[in-house]
């Protein structure tokens, strides 16, 4: 058996395949140890806890799919980003079956808070970056936002739908897409 991995990098990259064909619960340090061909004091050389495992797993995984697209004009216009999003979802769901509703659940103990801390930051880089979209859109109606109705809170209300859509593993983005339309053009 190899004694030594060759990165980080390869560890989270096993953990996500694992995922992949075997489901969420394959993600631990032994059988992240026997697919990398490593010994188990290899993977604690990278991560001290299987919480800080599946941690790191899990900002990988929500990096592969929300990875930032070639074509950047997708975060100049609110429609193409929220479309993208969409289709980064299904592409989620499709490459890591339960994923988007099953990891937020196995964050909820004590000792795993570093686990839902990454989640919730990488929540917040979306929604950051949803906001930025909507102030960059030279399509939004100048009087489209005002004191009490911000950007932000805009942004909010995308998210919550984006998220409900998870839960519903529904990626259809014509219902929210409406919504754009109607309340900023």
């Amino acid at each position: 058996m190899n004694t030594i991995v060759t990165s980080k990098e390869e560890i989270l990259k096993t953990s996500r395949e694992l995922i992949q064909r075997e489901g969420w619960s394959a993600v631990n340090i032994r059988s992240v140890a026997a697919a990398c061909g490593v010994s188990v004091g290899s993977i604690y050389n990278y991560f001290d806890s299987k919480a800080a495992l599946m941690s790191a797993t899990v900002e990988s995984v929500w990096c592969e799919i929300f990875h930032r697209p070639e074509d950047g004009s997708v975060f100049q216009d609110t429609q193409a980003c929220i479309a993208w999003l969409y289709e980064r979802m299904e592409y989620g769901c499709k490459q890591y079956p339960g994923f988007f509703s099953l990891h937020s659940l196995g964050f909820l103990g004590e000792d795993k808070s570093d686990g839902r801390q990454k989640m919730q930051q990488t929540w917040q880089h979306i929604l950051d970056g949803l906001c930025s979209v909507l102030q960059r859109d030279v399509k939004v109606r100048p009087d489209a936002f005002t004191q009490q109705f911000t950007a932000e809170k805009f942004a909010n209300l995308l998210f919550s739908l984006m998220l409900s859509a998870l839960l519903r593993q529904d990626y259809d983005p014509s219902a929210v897409l409406e919504i754009v339309r109607r309340t900023l053009y």
